[in-house]
């Protein structure tokens, strides 16, 4: 078993990877680390499904142990990155890791299932962490080749990457920042008489047309049109698109006029009784209200 004769941490947002470089000269990730990063953390039942994966034998690791991830990994990834290795770490324990080409291959992964449309609600966040760190990890390999090319890499501060990735995926978390908050689903479903889980993010279809009703219409002529072109359909038997459209917004203009006018619709919200008294008090403080279009009589 390879002893580690470097060690570190790498940061992804507020978590961290441990990192190590064996005798050998192989760049190892630890185990938990990713786990960590992709699926923000183990709870008791990630815990007892990576004991049952161990005791089973599965070659899978706990952050690709879902079903519908399973066609996209190949077995000549579960022969290369994403075959385990143990290794010893400074303090003479015993460390599961992967190599560092893992990473970005449970992220690719993560990204295929999602252009294939076979995830689920709750697991679209992966995704989404997935896709933040591919984007990292592209921008900060380019500034090292440029770096070792020219020779800075010995002038740089020992841990100029390290702060210009954890940079990077700061101001790529802020893209992907919640717009909506919960409340406007809170209300929307009272309003409807629906039964409202805040720990669910499963949301019926028709949600999606009502928030294009009530708010992308009441942004300025054809903005909603324009969403549409730049983020279309990507699954037509879900009507799920690749991003929201609030992504495709301006952070000075669009993004500050969609929340002002979100903040009008829920205090509207809050004080209606109904879905009737709600359509009412809509049309007095937003005019040209189309009744037929809002008034869907959808259970689920």
């Amino acid at each position: 078993m390879l002893k580690a004769t470097h060690q570190g941490k790498i940061k992804i947002g507020e978590k961290e990877i441990p990192c190590a470089v064996l005798e050998d000269g192989t760049r190892v990730l630890s185990e938990t680390g990713i786990t960590n990063a992709v699926l923000g953390g183990r709870s008791g039942a990630s815990i007892l499904l990576a004991k049952e994966l161990k005791n089973s034998g599965s070659p899978l690791p706990i952050f690709l142990a879902s079903n519908n991830l399973k066609p996209f990994i190949h077995r000549d990834l579960l022969d290369g990155p994403l075959a385990r290795i143990e290794y010893i770490n400074s303090n003479n324990k015993i460390v599961t890791g992967f190599t560092a080409d893992a990473l970005p291959a449970v992220c690719n992964i993560w990204l295929e299932a999602r252009a294939a449309g076979v995830l689920m609600t709750n697991q679209l966040d992966k995704a989404q962490t997935a896709e933040i760190i591919m984007r990292g990890l592209a921008h900060i390999g380019i500034v090292a080749l440029v770096d070792e090319a020219t020779g800075y890499q010995a002038d740089r501060d020992q841990e100029a990457l390290q702060k210009l990735l954890s940079a990077y995926l700061s101001e790529e978390r802020l893209k992907w920042a919640k717009m909506f908050p919960d409340e406007f689903y809170k209300q929307l479903f009272r309003l409807k008489g629906w039964s409202y889980n805040p720990m669910s993010v499963k949301r019926p279809q028709i949600v999606g047309k009502l928030t294009n009703l009530l708010i992308y219409e009441k942004l300025p002529p054809g903005v909603l049109e324009e969403l549409k072109r730049l983020n279309p359909i990507k699954n037509k038997r879900t009507g799920r698109r690749e991003a929201t459209h609030h992504q495709h917004l301006t952070n000075d203009i669009g993004q500050r006029d969609l929340h002002d006018h979100l903040m009008q619709v829920i205090a509207i919200m809050r004080i209606s009784k109904n879905w009737n008294d709600f359509m009412n008090n809509f049309e007095k403080a937003f005019g040209n209200f189309v009744q037929d279009e809002l008034d869907f009589d959808s259970k689920f």
